[in-house]
């Protein structure tokens, strides 16, 4: 599902600033759309009052790309016809299938001919790149537009020589907002510099942030609980905004996400609002008074998803078990064709639960890696009117059925949200933000579960 961009005006194209001048940079574009200074049928500018949104958005893949020589666009985050072109040629070069997609076989050959070539090469500096990051900051962030951000900034950490922070500032405002002759604005600013240099102004990069008003912290990374700058930005941040779809390691990180919550961080994972058309589903299913009373006969649940990331059937169980208190007693993860990973549970009344989350190998990857594709709760009790089948088509349906069972089954077919980008989600998340207790709730019983690896 894509959400068509809003039209924009730009009342001030990104310009090159020290850090120094970011902030009486801006206040001069602000005081020359003020009325007082605009002749009477001219636009006026306004400042958007609603929050702050800080993104650490590191931009590996074009990078990895230029170096070995498939890409030589600028380094600027965005994926366009000319990286659609380079992940081909990579493609081609690694005798993959050609398809313009970044899906992980790519991505998993890329790092490792680029990391090949680092170890390889006696002068790192030579490998750098030189970064063109005109106008990303907008560009990333065009999705979340229409929320009215008061401030945007994106960190953009580089591989180069440590030369410092270098800023661009700019502004603009999303036509629809116009009103009359006055447009509310957004103010993006774009810092660039090696990690290192980042960690060292990270106090300054931190106060960037309007005080007055909410901020987010949007970390495109893995979690680094331990990370001087991450600690800096998320401690006064009002929710720190992960998608744990994008997680290489998803066990070892999903595992940093449940200490980054135990520490009070407030966190929101987009990952987590893909599942949301699975729980919805699954708690429907036992509404009705005559099956209502046999959720307590599931000791079985499998749960399919594509391969390459178990975070959404982690986080499904996880939350599941949950809410049927279930504790979980061992954890094994058996890898095969299918990734296969088994916990096992012990109920309140001491009913044991067997589960088994498989990945499934897929003709056509999607954008999400690790999309629910099925889930099939089961009991051994014949007697009991449990047995349900979740599925993302009616493909996967039958075969989820069809795998025995006297009950008879409850199928239905669940239109996730699990295409949707991680900007349209985010836009969606900073309308209504809060702390999410389930989630967290759900994080605790996910943390357990990978704690009883045997």
């Amino acid at each position: 599902m894509s959400t068509q961009s809003p039209p924009i005006v730009s009342l001030r194209a990104p310009k090159d600033v020290s850090v120094a001048d970011i902030e009486h940079e801006l206040g001069q574009i602000w005081k020359d759309y003020q009325p007082e200074n605009q002749t009477q049928d001219a636009i006026v500018a306004t400042q958007a009052t609603t929050f702050t949104l800080m993104v650490y958005e590191p931009e590996p893949t074009q990078h990895m790309l230029s170096v070995l020589g498939f890409y030589n666009g600028p380094i600027d985050g965005i994926f366009g016809p000319a990286q659609v072109k380079a992940i081909r040629a990579a493609q081609l070069a690694y005798r993959l299938a050609v398809t313009g997609k970044l899906d992980r076989e790519t991505m998993s050959k890329i790092q490792a001919a680029y990391h090949k070539k680092i170890a390889t090469t006696q002068d790192t500096h030579s490998l750098a790149v030189e970064k063109d990051v005109d106008n990303r900051g907008y560009v990333v962030t065009d999705a979340i537009a229409n929320t009215n951000p008061r401030r945007i900034v994106t960190l953009c950490p580089v591989i180069s020589e440590d030369t410092g922070v270098t800023a661009q500032v700019s502004v603009y405002c999303p036509m629809k907002k116009q009103y009359l002759h006055t447009l509310v604005g957004s103010e993006y600013v774009t810092l660039r510099a090696t990690p290192d240099a980042l960690e060292r102004n990270g106090e300054s990069i931190a106060n960037l942030a309007v005080p007055e008003f909410p901020q987010f912290l949007w970390w495109k990374d893995a979690p680094t609980p331990t990370k001087p700058l991450f600690l800096q930005l998320a401690a006064r941040a009002h929710s720190v905004i992960f998608d744990s779809a994008e997680f290489e390691t998803s066990e070892a990180e999903l595992l940093q996400l449940h200490e980054i919550l135990n520490r009070g961080t407030p966190v929101i994972d987009l990952n987590w609002r893909r599942i949301g058309g699975w729980q919805e589903l699954t708690a429907e299913a036992f509404d009705p008074p005559a099956r209502r009373k046999d959720i307590t006969e599931i000791d079985r649940v499998d749960v399919n998803y594509e391969a390459g990331n178990p975070a959404q059937a982690l986080m499904f169980l996880g939350w599941l078990s949950s809410r049927l208190q279930w504790q979980p007693v061992s954890y094994k993860h058996t890898g095969g064709d299918y990734d296969l990973r088994e916990v096992d549970f012990v109920a309140p009344d001491g009913r044991k639960i067997h589960t088994e989350l498989a990945g499934m190998p897929t003709a056509n990857i999607g954008e999400i890696p690790g999309d629910l594709m099925g889930v099939r709760l089961n009991s051994t009790n014949p007697k009991a009117n449990c047995i349900t089948v979740l599925c993302s088509e009616v493909a996967g349906c039958m075969q989820m059925e069809m795998r025995g069972g006297t009950q008879t089954a409850r199928v239905e077919e669940v239109s996730s949200l699990s295409e949707r980008s991680a900007e349209d989600l985010l836009a969606e998340y900073l309308q209504r933000w809060g702390r999410d207790l389930l989630y967290e709730q759900t994080m605790t019983v996910v943390a357990q579960i990978l704690s009883k690896v045997g």
